[in-house]
């Protein structure tokens, strides 16, 4: 571990840990890949530091963490629609913009307040977070005490430590934070026609909200009760991210990014791969739609998303 170079946690956010792309090949066993809830999002984090994009970053939900820097010097960038603050000597406060790069000295502060008509944000490093993969992975799955961090969320006093790196430019980026529209795209499931004709027609024609029952593993949603005419159980099966569950009370659950492997629900729909960033950003209490598309039209909106995001970053390493 390099000591040479740490933040002392001030205050540890809601929700925080750290996270890269994922942990694979081990669902076999019961664990979930995991990894960020937002690839476009963690994938910028890390460019805009010139970082490979998949080094492990911070992950923060609504809340972010207070840093102090009390070793070394740092380059961080964060990501997300976020509010915060860099504190820098003598108490002197500068509103961070998102989608750029700044350098910090020992004695600085980050204070990531909140963030704004969405859920999650990242904060990267130039050189990397100095941490501990497990199975190839630095991704923390707090149910399973599985990562970093001895698979425990951020806490206070925790000390974060990084990695030596090179001096280099900042570079930014613009990107509009404009709520995207709350329509989500949606492939038919297997049991989808478990369900009768009118809760079909009902879960494509009216609005369904996000309560405060959501975190990293699932989205549980309010509205329009979906009769389920064949049967409320199944032989559980293999669980994929954003699989639209419908339990025995007729009310949906989106499972996210730390999923069970296993379920025994009967599910409707499942959320496309292109629409998954956007789903995990709506906060609670937002309303959804869901627009049925065929799996053709899914395949080229996820063509679409990374060559849209693979521009965006070439136009940062290009800076």
């Amino acid at each position: 571990m390099n000591k040479n170079n740490f933040f002392q946690v001030l205050r540890p956010g809601i929700n925080t840990t750290y996270q890269d792309e994922g942990r694979f090949g081990l669902q076999h066993l019961g664990v979930p890949p995991s990894g960020c809830m937002d690839f476009k999002s963690f994938k910028i984090a890390n460019s805009l530091v010139e970082n490979s994009i998949k080094e492990g970053v911070i992950e923060f939900a609504y809340q972010g963490p207070l840093l102090k820097l009390i070793k070394g010097n740092a380059k961080i960038a964060i990501t997300g629609n976020v509010y915060f603050q860099i504190i820098k000597s003598q108490n002197i406060k500068i509103n961070g913009e998102c989608y750029r790069s700044y350098d910090l000295s020992e004695g600085d502060q980050i204070d990531i307040l909140a963030t704004k008509d969405s859920a999650y944000g990242y904060l990267s490093i130039r050189g990397g977070f100095d941490l501990q993969p497990f199975y190839q992975s630095v991704s923390t799955l707090v149910k399973a005490g599985i990562g970093p961090n001895k698979g425990n969320k951020i806490k206070i006093s925790d000390k974060i430590y990084f990695n030596k790196f090179n001096q280099n430019k900042n570079k930014g980026l613009k990107i509009s934070q404009k709520a995207n529209n709350n329509i989500i795209r949606v492939l038919k499931s297997s049991q989808y026609n478990f369900f009768s004709k009118e809760s079909q027609n009902k879960f494509f024609s009216t609005q369904y909200k996000i309560t405060n029952l959501t975190d990293r593993m699932g989205m549980r949603l309010e509205g329009e009760s979906l009769k389920n005419i064949v049967s409320a159980n199944i032989r559980s099966e293999g669980i994929t991210k954003g699989a639209i569950q419908v339990p025995a009370d007729g009310q949906p659950i989106i499972l996210l990014t730390d999923h069970p492997t296993i379920g025994g629900y009967p599910k409707i729909a499942n959320v496309i791969s292109a629409d998954y960033d956007s789903l995990v950003q709506k906060k609670i209490g937002t309303m959804l739609s869901f627009k049925c598309i065929e799996l053709g039209e899914a395949e080229i909106a996820f063509k679409l998303y990374n060559e849209k995001l693979e521009k965006l970053i070439k136009s940062i390493q290009d800076i």
